[in-house]
């Protein structure tokens, strides 16, 4: 302390500048530390129901990260590769109505999937395909007062038991995403999911939007595909920046389910999908194989996908995540199977052989994908399985 008193008046003011200049250092650090808040901790029934009534957002814009850590590397194709396949950092955009999209780019070109509130269309530049599927609509065209009235807690209480039948259900653990407070529920399944392990989603803890979402293997601790965003901002979103058609000459795969012939008034159709083997079999070039079973599991369902001249054919065996798919077009002349490793962005997977017929596999840590054309037909395997039970499956459609 004689030390202490024995310093000149100027030292000292020296010193305690020092010693505040030190404070204010350590209190900007500490403030970069915490510069990813995270919410209050909340019940997950609460917190979903404060998103759900949440003010609604004018519409998002956020740079995002797509991880996909799902293809084996020697699958890829040689030089450059889709952002689809490999992951990309890329932009989401999504409109007050629900309209989005989302552009994830790379040097092979960008990807888009862009949803219009009808279709969900995904765009591949390194193939140049566009993939289209319709999107579930409302059986009824009336607009009640009270269809878009928020969700009460009890409302929210009974979806989640519901959920809960079926999987294992998380609390809504406080995190951060984007440098914004969110909440994020994990939900992994109860019974036959398959090879799925998890999945996760945050949504911001003031609005409700949802900035990530992850899908975790059996056993695996890392996420196998991730899309979250990096930076964030609420605002209105132009037109422009969402409705963004592909490039002429883009070829144009359509995976809608098919409706039948339509009503002779002229007036608009109400007709159904068409469904079953008998209908589907009317419907198709080429004789459908949809045996009783396979690979153990029951027949489920059967319905036409696609328009035109070169419909296909959609069976699905088994129920939930450990079903299997069946996909079953005329194949065109002069189009090489997929996986064959021709074209611009191939895939190079291993062949193997099914029943006299060359097929290429696709084994994943989520699941398995095989295709394999015979007697004039393109026919694709694929389920959240293992691929020894999808080799069964293929070998025993004839």
């Amino acid at each position: 302390m004689r030390r202490l008193r024995t310093i000149s008046t100027g030292r000292l003011v020296v010193l305690a500048v020092a010693l505040a200049v030190l404070a204010v250092g350590v209190g900007i650090a500490q403030a970069a530390l915490q510069s990813d808040p995270k919410p209050a901790p909340k019940p997950l029934d609460a917190a979903v129901h404060d998103a759900l009534t949440a003010p609604k957002v004018a519409g998002v814009t956020a740079r995002v990260h797509f991880t996909n850590h799902l293809i084996p590397s020697g699958a890829l194709p040689e030089g450059t590769v889709s952002p689809l396949m490999a992951g990309a950092s890329g932009r989401v955009w999504i409109a007050g109505d629900g309209r989005f999209r989302v552009e994830l780019q790379s040097d092979a070109g960008d990807a888009q999937i862009v949803s219009d509130g009808t279709t969900l269309t995904l765009y591949d530049a390194s193939t140049s395909t566009a993939y289209r599927v319709a999107l579930p609509q409302r059986s009824d065209t009336t607009s009640a007062p009270d269809a878009h009235t928020p969700p009460t807690l009890a409302q929210v209480d009974r979806a989640i038991a519901q959920l809960g039948r079926d999987w294992n259900v998380s609390g809504a653990t406080p995190t951060s995403t984007a440098h914004e407070p969110t909440y994020t529920v994990r939900i992994a399944p109860k019974g036959d999911g398959g090879l799925l392990g998890a999945a996760e989603l945050a949504w911001d803890a003031e609005n409700g939007v949802p900035l990530r979402a992850a899908i975790y293997a059996a056993g695996q601790a890392d996420p196998v595909l991730e899309l979250t965003a990096t930076d964030v901002s609420f605002g209105p979103v132009a037109t422009s920046d969402i409705v963004v058609p592909p490039p002429a000459g883009t070829r144009i795969v359509d995976l809608s389910p098919s409706s039948g012939p339509a009503d002779r008034s002229g007036a608009e159709t109400h007709a159904r999908p068409v469904t079953g083997v008998a209908a589907v079999q009317a419907a198709v070039p080429f004789t459908l194989a949809a045996p009783d079973q396979l690979a153990g599991l029951p027949r489920h369902d059967v319905w036409l996908a696609g328009h035109g001249a070169n419909p296909a054919a959609v069976v699905t065996y088994g129920r939930g995540l450990g079903g299997i798919v069946v996909v079953e077009r005329k194949a065109r002349a002069g189009e090489a199977p997929l996986g064959s490793g021709a074209g611009r962005g191939s895939l190079r997977l291993p062949q193997i052989n099914v029943n006299g017929a060359t097929g290429s596999e696709l084994a994943t840590e989520l699941g398995t994908v095989l295709s394999f054309q015979r007697g004039g037909v393109d026919y694709v395997v694929a389920g959240s399985i293992p691929a020894q039970s999808a080799e069964t499956a293929a070998r025993q459609l004839g």
